[in-house]
């Protein structure tokens, strides 16, 4: 009997035991469950703070170097340009989302000294329509250098925002050892989304400098220096932080009275490029395609050949727009110095490259028939 009864105690105290143990278990389920749950949340709330505390940068591709690849890693000049799309490009940096949230959008891609006036109309309203929304805080458009200052200076002229727009490009495809697109492209979202870029006009960020897209023009080519101002840069960005130097005193952006929204298409003006023994058969040509202006880089200071004076002054005769520029990459055209500009009626450049001068003057022609006086006003305020 006493067998029996021991026997039973530990039945009994062994059920005990595996019903304790299910219980604890079945028990401990939610807890760890509940645990997880919170964690989870947690964790899905900072990432939602982390990510609404950073700026939100859209980046427009428009092709160039910059989305170009070679045929191997040690062609750095020889490529096809505007083969990578900007998705492909994004996902390639993670490095991006230290610095905002970044969404791409591909505008074009094409090389940029493919550009043409409707490109850049196209382009120029679609930064308009984006900087009007609450949820962008800055415009990124990668873009091929050989045209880049030029886009970069219509967008300061004609997109009315005090966000920071910041236009880049490459010298180097990606493919290429010592690719310098990566970088650039890095440094512009970190200026777009940055508040101490805010009013300062369109930039371009290129080799570490941040560069005012009014003063900023390709002068060499091959090299990754390719971008340079006679005035230098506004600052540099070095690390994801800007160090700031000087700031524009030119207008632009909100201070310009060219706005994107109400221009549709741009007039025709050309350039005439002096050189020794030219002759007035472009300038001739020109008058009878339909230009509305001409942009004469002249040489020196603006020279003018003798044999070119008449046919540039029959062309203002004309009604045509005669706008003196110059050849030489520094220094600045003097007006009444070379040629008397007050009697023949024409205009100056001043510091003005001849291709940014030709996007000056397309812009006053938007608003009508521009005097003299009042394209002459816009190259000292511009």
């Amino acid at each position: 009997m006493a067998i029996q009864k021991q026997a039973f105690l530990r039945k009994t105290v062994a059920a005990a035991a595996v019903a304790a143990s299910l219980l604890g278990g079945l028990a401990s389920v939610p807890t760890l469950s509940f645990a997880q749950d919170a964690s989870a949340a947690a964790k899905a709330a900072a990432d939602a703070t982390a990510k609404a505390a950073k700026p939100n940068v859209v980046v427009l591709a428009t092709g160039g170097t910059i989305a170009g690849a070679g045929a191997s890693s040690v062609n750095s000049a020889t490529y096809a340009a505007a083969k990578v799309p900007v998705d492909k490009l994004l996902a390639g940096l993670p490095e991006l989302s230290n610095y905002a949230n970044v969404k791409g959008e591909q505008v074009f891609q094409i090389a940029s000294e493919s550009f043409t006036n409707d490109n850049l109309v196209t382009l120029a309203k679609r930064v308009s329509q984006l900087v009007k929304q609450p949820d962008v805080d800055g415009i990124v458009v990668t873009h091929g250098t050989d045209t880049l200052a030029e886009t970069a200076y219509f967008l300061s002229l004609t997109v009315h925002t005090d966000k920071p727009i910041v236009v880049i490009g490459s010298m180097r495809p990606g493919t290429a050892l010592s690719a310098d697109g990566a970088l650039n492209l890095v440094d512009a979202v970190s200026v777009a989304g940055s508040q101490d870029a805010k009013g300062k006009g369109v930039f371009v960020t290129m080799n570490d400098e941040i560069q005012t897209a009014r003063d900023v023009n390709k002068d060499v080519n091959i090299k990754t220096g390719a971008f340079q101002s006679q005035w230098g840069p506004l600052g540099m960005v070095v690390e994801g932080k800007n160090y700031w130097f000087r700031a524009p005193v030119k207008r632009h952006t909100n201070q310009s009275e060219f706005n994107i929204d109400s221009i549709d298409k741009l007039p025709q003006v050309d350039i005439v490029y002096a050189y020794g023994n030219v002759q007035p058969t472009a300038v001739n040509a020109l008058v009878d395609s339909g230009a509305k202006a001409i942009i004469h880089a002249g040489t020196g200071n603006g020279s003018v050949a003798d044999r070119m004076v008449k046919p540039l002054q029959d062309a203002r005769g004309k009604g045509v727009l005669i706008v003196r520029a110059s050849r030489v990459p520094y220094g600045f055209v003097l007006r009444n110095a070379e040629q008397p500009d007050d009697k023949y009626d024409w205009v100056v450049a001043h510091d003005m490259r001849p291709e940014k001068a030709r996007i000056l003057t397309m812009l006053a022609l938007t608003k009508g028939a521009a005097s003299t006086k009042d394209l002459q006003r816009m190259f000292w305020e511009y």
